[in-house]
C-alpha cells in the first residue's frame, strides 16, 4: 500500500515538474520579443533560481571539494549549455520544434554508450533511433527546403547536445558509493551556470526597463515581471526540485518516460497562449519523435561483459536490474538519475 502511495506521489511530482517545464519557452518567448536578447532571457531565469538555491548549495558546500569537475560539468552543459541554445533556439523557430528537436537527446545517449563506452545497445534502441531522425525530418519538412530557420534548428540541437552531457553526467555522479545529493548538485550547477552566463550575456548592457513594462502574449499584455517569476520559481527551481524528486519515488526510466510530455505539454501552450501552430505533417513527425526518444530511453542495453568506460577512460562500476519480462536481459539503474526535462527549460 505504501509502495503504492509513493509511486502515485512519484507519478504526480513527474507530471509536475514536465508541466513546468514545459510552460519555459511560452513565459520566455513574449520577453524576447519584448526586446530583452535570448541570452538575457536565460540569464535572468539562471541566475533567479540560482540566488533562490542559494541556500541549498551553502549546505552542500564540501560538494566543492568532493566533485569539483562533476559540479563544472553539470553547470556548463547541463545549464548554461542547455539554456542558452534553447533560449537562443526559440526566438527563431516556434516554441515546440524547438523543444522536440531537443527531444533527440536521450537517442543520442545512446551514441554515448555505444561509441565511447563501447557498451551494446538493443534492437529496440536502434529503432528508437531512427524513429526519432525521421520524426524530426518531417518536423522541419525536409522536402520543403527546411522551411524552418536553419540556425534555430542548429541552436535545438546544440540543446539536445548539451542534455547528453545532462544525462551522462547525472550517470556518473550518481553510480559512487558516496553519491552526491542530486540537488546540490543542482544548487551548484545553477551558480556555476549564472557565472558563465555571465560572462557571455554581459547583462550590464540589458534593457532592464523591458521588466518594469508589459509583453504581448498572442494580444494580451502581461507583465514582464510575472512572465520572469514564473520562469525563475515554476519552471527552474519547482521543475528541478519535483523532477529530481520524482527520480526519487519512481525509477528514472519511469520519470523520463513521464518527462517526455514536457514536449507535448509545451505544444499545446504554445498553441493555446501564442497563437503557434503546426501543419499536419509536423505533428506527426512529433509524434514519431516523441516515440523514438521512448523506445530509445526506455530500452535496457545488453549485458555488458566486464566494466565500461566513462568518457574519462576511468571503469564505472556495472549496476543492473533485471526485467519483468525478460529476465535474461539486464537494465542498468544508477542511483541518482535525474530526470529527462531537468536540464531542458
Amino acid at each position: 500500500m505504501q509502495a503504492s502511495q509513493g509511486r502515485n506521489v512519484g507519478l504526480g511530482l513527474a507530471l509536475a515538474s514536465a508541466f513546468s517545464f514545459g510552460g519555459s519557452g511560452v513565459a520566455a518567448k513574449p520577453l524576447i520579443e519584448a526586446g530583452l536578447d535570448p541570452l538575457h532571457v536565460v540569464w535572468l531565469r539562471v541566475t533567479g533560481a540560482a540566488l533562490v538555491m542559494l541556500p541549498v548549495a551553502w549546505r552542500h558546500r564540501s560538494l566543492l571539494v568532493r566533485r569539483p569537475a562533476l559540479l563544472a560539468g553539470f553547470g556548463l552543459l547541463a545549464v548554461a549549455g542547455v539554456q542558452a541554445c534553447y533560449f537562443a533556439a526559440i526566438s527563431r523557430i516556434p516554441v515546440g520544434v524547438a523543444l522536440l528537436v531537443e527531444y533527440l537527446a536521450p537517442a543520442l545517449v545512446l551514441g554515448w554508450v555505444r561509441f565511447v563506452q563501447r557498451r551494446p545497445v538493443t534492437r529496440a534502441a536502434v529503432i528508437g533511433v531512427v524513429l526519432a531522425v525521421g520524426g524530426l525530418a518531417s518536423v522541419v519538412e525536409i522536402w520543403s527546403g527546411l522551411s524552418f530557420d536553419l540556425v534555430g534548428l542548429v541552436l535545438a540541437l546544440g540543446a539536445a547536445c548539451c542534455q547528453v552531457g545532462y544525462f551522462v553526467l547525472s550517470d556518473q555522479g550518481g553510480d559512487a558509493d558516496d553519491a552526491p545529493d542530486p540537488i546540490g548538485v543542482i544548487a551548484y550547477g545553477l551558480l556555476i551556470g549564472s557565472v558563465l552566463l555571465t560572462l557571455v550575456a554581459r547583462p550590464w548592457g540589458m534593457d532592464w526597463s523591458v521588466l518594469g513594462g508589459s509583453a504581448d502574449m498572442n494580444g494580451t499584455d502581461v507583465p514582464a515581471a510575472l512572465l520572469l517569476g514564473w520562469i525563475v520559481l515554476i519552471a527552474t527551481v519547482i521543475a528541478y526540485v519535483t523532477g529530481v524528486i520524482s527520480v526519487r519515488k519512481l525509477s528514472p526510466q519511469v520519470a523520463g518516460v513521464v518527462a517526455c510530455l514536457e514536449a507535448v505539454i509545451a505544444t499545446v501552450l504554445a498553441w493555446v497562449l501564442l497563437g503557434e501552430h503546426l501543419s499536419a505533417p509536423q505533428i506527426a513527425g512529433g509524434a514519431v519523435v516523441l516515440v523514438g526518444a521512448f523506445i530509445a530511453q526506455s530500452s535496457a542495453p545488453k549485458e555488458p561483459t566486464g566494466p565500461v568506460a566513462a568518457g574519462d577512460g576511468h571503469p564505472l562500476p556495472v549496476q543492473e536490474t533485471p526485467l519483468q519480462e525478460a529476465p535474461a536481459q539486464q537494465e542498468p539503474a544508477p542511483e541518482g538519475e535525474l530526470s529527462a526535462g531537468r536540464a531542458a527549460p
